[in-house]
């Protein structure tokens, strides 16, 4: 976190980003103060980045889980945007759940907290000693093969619903095969993806 101070936000802004390095739209920040007197005006910011939410989210992390008496152990990796943190505990299979179902609902808190304390959506992937890492590999193998079956039937394939992370896996490996096309459907938990042959 940095701040900046200068007669105006506008002005903050800019400062920040040329300090940084970034457009001015990429600058998320704060109002601290905001003084606009008749003889003297004064702005100051708090400027934040993928790193402060990695950190709170670690932070958010321990409070969380420390409760339930687990300790962890993290490794982080920050690229496109994305904030991916790995868990690892004594107690992994609790952290992960049947299905995955507690890691994905740890995951919606996590994003819940730091977009509540940054009053901005960072994209935030959490795993647990790469138990993520193994499920997009099968999703991935999974897609190919049914893609393939599509191609020989021209048939229409919807998968079992899946997070969006787990959907994106798909989208992303047969987003270069020929005649085949993704689209997500359906509603929150029940959202899925289809995958239908064109010609």
């Amino acid at each position: 976190m940095h701040q900046y101070s200068a007669k105006t936000i506008e002005e903050a802004v800019e400062s920040a980003a040329v300090d940084l390095g970034k457009q001015k739209s990429e600058i998320i920040y704060k109002v601290v103060e905001e003084k606009k007197g008749l003889f003297s005006k004064k702005a100051i910011i708090e400027v934040y980045d993928e790193n402060d939410a990695c950190e709170y989210a670690e932070e958010y992390l321990r409070t969380a889980v420390g409760g339930m008496g687990v300790e962890l152990e993290f490794a982080e990796e920050i690229e496109d945007g994305i904030i991916r943190i790995t868990l690892n505990s004594p107690r992994n299979p609790i952290l992960i759940g049947k299905g995955g179902k507690t890691l994905q609902s740890l995951n919606e808190l996590v994003k819940l907290a730091v977009s509540s304390r940054f009053h901005h959506r960072f994209r935030i992937l959490l795993d647990v000693n790469g138990y993520k890492e193994d499920k997009y590999y099968r999703i991935a193998q999974m897609s190919k093969r049914t893609a393939k079956e599509v191609s020989r039937t021209r048939i229409s394939a919807t998968l079992e619903p899946m997070t969006p992370d787990e959907r994106r896996i798909v989208h992303t490996t047969l987003a270069n095969w020929d005649h085949i096309f993704t689209e997500s459907v359906g509603e929150g938990s029940d959202r899925a993806v289809v995958i239908s042959y064109v010609d």
